[in-house]
């Protein structure tokens, strides 16, 4: 019709292309691991593991927010509530390291579908005010319930022994099974990416409409990356739980949400290895720049503002385009 001539459908991608593992993807993972089997022996190792723990957080947040299109505003409901789990599981139960991960895991993902039914039935801006709401409730439950331990949060965690035979009081063995979490969990993202699922979310991405006119049943799709991506925001909270050997209000307040969002746009929305360079560069900024006090935060916020004006698509992202290369 000659009232419509003037209206393009964006594209959507193809559901049926052969998916596969593009070389250059294959050296990035490659070297990124070898780096990080080297790094403990050259930087401390407490420091690696909490960029590591950040990393596979804005990853999961990332496969919400870059392939799913959704804004959530209330991550830290999973990434904290993960970790109260895991602490108290391993405090008080005496469970073993990875069946108190596995606990905080587990209630993440429940607590992600609970959330994630009401949430998904509301778009953008109500979307992500829906979530921080949720989260604000967590928070507030965190503050009173009598097992998070209150103000004080959950302190002296024991890391114990790795299926009972590897003592996670030690810094190597303990860096390692951390690296262990995190390479599987952002393989995980990956596959989850680059499958037939990943390619569906993102045409509702692109043009949700064209989506539901083709036949999925797009709000079951956001159900279930919403109950990825907090799973997988709960896996990082448990796991950073065992480290520090704490579980703090620190990581259910709604700053912890806003600080997922920065990491992943100064990276990359909607890349790959762009979350996890945001994360490691706000965590070094936070672990070198601790002796400016408040002044962190600040420094935080211009160096957001200067990405965010210089480089629109962020640091990984700007250099995909430079390269010509999904990265």
């Amino acid at each position: 019709m000659a009232g419509n001539s003037d209206v393009v459908a964006a594209p959507v991608p193809n559901l049926r292309e052969p998916i596969g593992i593009p070389r250059h993807h294959i050296v990035l993972f490659s070297l990124l691991l070898a780096g990080l089997v080297v790094a403990p022996f050259v930087l401390y190792p407490v420091f690696l593991m909490k960029v590591l723990c950040f990393a596979l957080f804005a990853a999961a947040f990332n496969l919400l927010l870059g392939y799913g299109g959704l804004l959530s505003f209330g991550h830290a409901a999973y990434f904290g509530m993960a970790s109260y789990v895991s602490a108290h599981a391993a405090k008080i139960w005496g469970l073993t390291p990875e069946l108190a991960i596995l606990s905080g895991t587990l209630v993440a993902a429940v607590l992600g579908l609970v959330f994630g039914a009401l949430a998904i039935r509301r778009q953008g801006i109500y979307f992500a005010m829906v979530t921080l709401a949720f989260a604000q409730m967590v928070y507030f439950f965190s503050l009173q319930a009598p097992f998070t331990g209150g103000e004080d949060g959950i302190q002296a965690v024991p890391r114990g022994h790795l299926f009972g035979l590897f003592d996670l009081s030690r810094p190597e063995p303990l860096y390692f099974f951390v690296l262990a979490i995190f390479f599987a969990g952002i393989l995980l993202i990956y596959r989850i990416i680059h499958s037939p699922f990943g390619q569906v979310l993102k045409a509702i991405r692109q043009n949700e409409a064209r989506a539901v006119s083709l036949g999925y049943h797009v709000n079951r799709y956001k159900l279930t990356v919403f109950v990825l991506s907090a799973a997988l925001s709960g896996l990082a909270g448990a796991t950073k739980a065992i480290v520090f050997q704490l579980a703090s209000l620190t990581d259910v307040y709604w700053a912890m949400s806003g600080e997922v969002v920065l990491m992943t746009l100064l990276g990359g929305m909607g890349t790959v290895f762009g979350p996890l360079v945001g994360a490691a560069v706000i965590v070094t900024m936070q672990n070198y720049l601790a002796s400016f006090g408040d002044w962190v935060t600040i420094i935080q916020g211009a160096i957001f503002v200067i990405a965010v004006l210089l480089f629109r698509e962020g640091i990984v992202g700007v250099i995909a385009k430079w390269t010509k290369k999904p990265l």
